[in-house]
């Protein structure tokens, strides 16, 4: 009989205080396990010790493989190399910073073997972030869900088990501007939540500023709704609304009263605003114009530096890997 295999997908950036912990306690949960295990560490970029350590790993832990970034792609380019390169029968996402207890992933394999192809973990609680953190955080994920035609469940963050067939979806979505968690629920399924505590970072420093978290933000909202161009079409309505008025009241003063140069400071006050609210709807265009360009180029989403501790053929998937437009 067929013995099943889990893919475990961690994508690591400058994690040499962690990568050892992170790899204890993932052996940990699976020492003995029913499945074949395998661990995949795509590494983007790191400029520290990380490749080093990870080397180590794999060297002494064949069921280690270890995908090498050429440069740093970011960390949703990374997950979707990882599936790429997964073989499991069911690929588990895990951030190597142990937020996301490996622990959990027991209970996502036994909803899997219940029927459900997609399993994510729901936060209950968020340890060792700041209040701005997790208030904008849930802020973001319910204004999200009100922005989409897609359900994308709150509280939810890219770790999560999917089945084969979802991953294989998966590596049909050919967007570059990528965010994998709106993705694995636009592709549908079965899907379900496993609830957990969210722990504090084990050491180092969050991978994910403010800047990385805004960007992210963009890439769902732009990625899966129209909605900003709308609210842009009806702005754009209620100006030339409100500026005809004006004219009319302009001209009123004008040819009435006589009287143009008492409305001076409004006046301005008024062109700054419109100008403003103008300028906000041109950069609004302007992201949806910037993806197309972005995917017009049709350049790979990643290019591999080097494979380590993979099947034969190394070579050669490197090469149609780097070559892929997807």
């Amino acid at each position: 009989m067929h013995q099943k295999l889990l893919s475990i997908i961690v994508p690591v950036y400058n994690e040499q205080e962690v990568i050892d912990e992170t790899f204890r306690r993932l052996s940990e949960v699976f020492k003995d396990y029913f499945m074949k295990v395998e661990y995949i560490f795509i590494n983007d970029g790191s400029k520290d010790n990380t490749y080093f350590k990870l080397g180590q790993i794999a060297k002494n832990n064949p069921e280690v493989r270890i995908i090498n970034f050429a440069r740093n792609f970011g960390h949703q380019i990374a997950i979707t190399a990882g599936m790429d390169y997964a073989k499991g029968d069911a690929v588990v996402i895990i951030d190597a910073d142990l937020q996301d207890p490996p622990e959990v992933i027991l209970q996502m394999v036994e909803k899997w073997q219940e029927g459900y192809e997609v399993v994510y973990g729901k936060r209950l609680q968020r340890e060792g972030e700041t209040f701005f953190k997790k208030f904008t955080a849930k802020m973001f994920y319910r204004f999200l869900d009100r922005m989409t035609d897609v359900k994308l469940p709150v509280d939810v963050g890219d770790f999560r088990l999917i089945d084969r067939k979802v991953c294989d979806a998966m590596k049909g979505l050919p967007e570059r501007s990528r965010y994998v968690r709106g993705l694995v629920s636009w592709v549908g399924f079965k899907q379900t939540s496993v609830e957990y505590k969210r722990e504090k970072r084990f050491a180092g420093e969050t991978k994910y500023p403010l800047k990385k978290m805004i960007k992210l933000a963009g890439d769902g909202i732009f990625s899966f709704s129209y909605k900003p161009l709308k609210l842009a079409t009806f702005t754009g309505m209620i100006i030339s609304a409100f500026s005809f008025i004006y004219l009319i009241v302009v001209l009123v003063q004008k040819f009435i009263k006589n009287d143009v140069a008492s409305g001076w400071a409004s006046s301005m006050a008024v062109s700054l605003f419109f100008n403003g609210v103008m300028l906000i709807v041109l950069g609004i265009m302007g992201e949806y114009v910037g993806r197309i360009y972005e995917e017009v180029k049709a350049r790979p989403l990643y290019i591999i530096g080097e494979l380590i501790g993979f099947p034969d053929n190394n070579d050669e998937e490197k090469d149609n890997k780097n070559k892929k437009v997807n």
